[in-house]
């Protein structure tokens, strides 16, 4: 059987079509502060307020994160000057690389009939910030648990296999091994901050769903996640009693591209090489009715496992740990995907390949795919459940503080991208990571340049709100989102 491709868009004309963005005019009103003070502000967040975008925290993606889109709107508003700790890398090193190879950020590359993401090669490695420590005002982690922010391990490079080290704070900690994220951001604020932005919590449920549900015991307990997030606002609270800030809640992970734009039938079968498919399933489903018919199985469930494959495209076999336990008949749980299951982008790599030479040997067709591949509708449930958990968690932690904090509802902003009804002037953001109009960098995770100008709005909507400013909007259409395929 041959190589079946890994298709996930195809090219169209319009594509390759030049675009005019236009602002909406709207009356200008004098920049103004308000009752707030905007001459020193610092963010504090996970990869999205770090600048993550295709993968990897790059040059171009750090200069063109919300947050310092945010700080660029805030000068007209007596705003000061916003310092990050440079990446100094024109590719960055792709999160997911596996160990031993340094892989640069994702792009888009035309194989062929198919354009999917493909990362840089080589990358760059991660490397020290040799700046002023001390004048930072973003920071900003990828990768960072609420965890991770509170305790010292995360940036002990003389401990890289703690589970809470992470690279990209240990590279500008304050103090490496002693010094805190939290701690380092709250220094900042008492020294002459007056304004804050805190947006943690994401990675205490997204590391569960990108790897497909799989992993449990990702995912923080609640009542871990309500003394975590207590402690580390309350720090940024006590380090300036003056200081006021906004907050970002957890958006809907489910909706994200990682998990639409691959589809659930995203393998193409020939007449051929489906009953070729078929035949290797022949008995599997002859042993199936006689479990069945034994009443060890409903016959919905054994609808739901059973394998046969059309011409066309067809569903792919995953392994699924939510149906009955079989394996002492020796029987495995696999099925097909269907439209209630959410496949994740990384499975358009390894869809339909050969494994180990052996013809016969397809991913997805005689192998299935582990469950990291793919969010079960019961996986779906769970990340949802623990999202509005800690949501109301951050509501309320939020809502103890009524004068000095506003919450950004964050969620709701992805929502309406992913309903289709957020743009600039007649150009639409989507919930999607084909240019021009996707919102999502080439990951399917985090925003591109002009989605987090949209999200900086949204926060320059709720401050101005709260405190009677008037920082102006940015015009998303002046930021770029994804490159055109190569």
């Amino acid at each position: 059987m041959k190589r079946i491709p890994s298709i996930l868009f195809l090219l169209s004309f319009g594509w390759l079509v030049s675009c005019q963005y236009t602002f909406p005019e709207a009356p200008v009103l004098a920049p103004d502060s308000g009752e707030a003070d905007f001459s020193k502000m610092i963010t504090i967040g996970s990869s999205i307020t770090a600048g993550v975008m295709d993968g990897a925290l790059y040059n171009r993606s750090q200069q063109n994160s919300f947050a310092v889109i945010l700080a660029e709107q805030m000068k007209a508003a007596g705003g000061g000057a916003f310092n990050v700790p440079d990446i100094d890398a024109e590719v960055g090193s792709f999160i997911l690389s596996p160990p031993g190879q340094l892989l640069g950020r994702l792009i888009l590359r035309v194989n062929g009939g198919s354009i999917t993401p493909e990362p840089i090669v080589p990358g760059n490695p991660i490397g020290p910030f040799t700046g002023d420590k001390s004048s930072i005002n973003n920071f900003g982690v990828n990768g960072i648990s609420l965890a991770g922010a509170l305790f010292p391990e995360a940036g002990d490079s003389g401990n890289p296999n703690h589970p809470l080290f992470n690279p990209h704070y240990a590279r500008f900690a304050s103090n490496p091994g002693t010094s805190t994220l939290v701690g380092d951001a709250a220094a900042a604020l008492a020294d002459g901050g007056t304004f804050f932005v805190f947006w943690l919590g994401k990675n205490d449920v997204l590391p569960f769903a990108i790897a497909g549900g799989a992993v449990p015991e990702l995912l923080t307990d609640d009542q871990d996640f309500l003394q975590a997030y207590q402690t580390a606002l309350g720090a940024m609270l006590r380090a300036n009693p003056e200081a006021n800030g906004a907050v970002g809640n957890i958006p809907d992970l489910n909706s994200l591209p990682f998990f639409s734009t691959v589809p659930w039938n995203a393998l193409p079968l020939s007449s051929a090489l489906a009953s070729l498919a078929n035949g290797a399933y022949t008995q599997y489903n002859q042993v199936l009715d006689g479990v069945q018919q034994s009443g060890l199985l409903s016959e919905s469930e054994k609808d739901l496992r059973q394998i046969t494959f059309t011409a066309g495209q067809n569903g792919f076999v995953i392994e699924d740990k939510t149906l009955t336990d079989l394996r002492e008949l020796g029987i495995p749980s696999i099925r097909l995907t269907n439209a209630q299951d959410k496949v994740s982008l990384t499975a358009a790599q390894v869809l339909g390949q050969v494994v180990g030479g052996n013809a016969s040997a397809i991913q997805g067709v005689t192998i299935p795919l582990g469950d990291q591949f793919v969010l079960l509708p019961s996986e779906q449930a769970l990340l949802a459940e623990k999202i509005d958990t800690f949501n109301q968690i951050i509501q309320s932690a939020v809502a103890l503080e009524p004068d000095r904090l506003v919450l950004v509802d964050v969620r709701d902003l992805m929502n309406r991208v992913a309903e289709g009804t957020v743009n600039a002037g007649t150009v639409p953001l989507s919930n999607s990571i084909i240019p021009p109009n996707g919102g999502f960098s080439t990951d399917g995770i985090h925003p591109n340049a002009r989605a987090n100008a949209f999200l900086a709005n949204h926060f320059i909507e709720a401050i101005n709100q709260k405190w009677g400013s008037t920082i102006p909007l940015a015009n998303p259409n002046a930021y770029m989102g994804n490159d055109l395929p190569r």
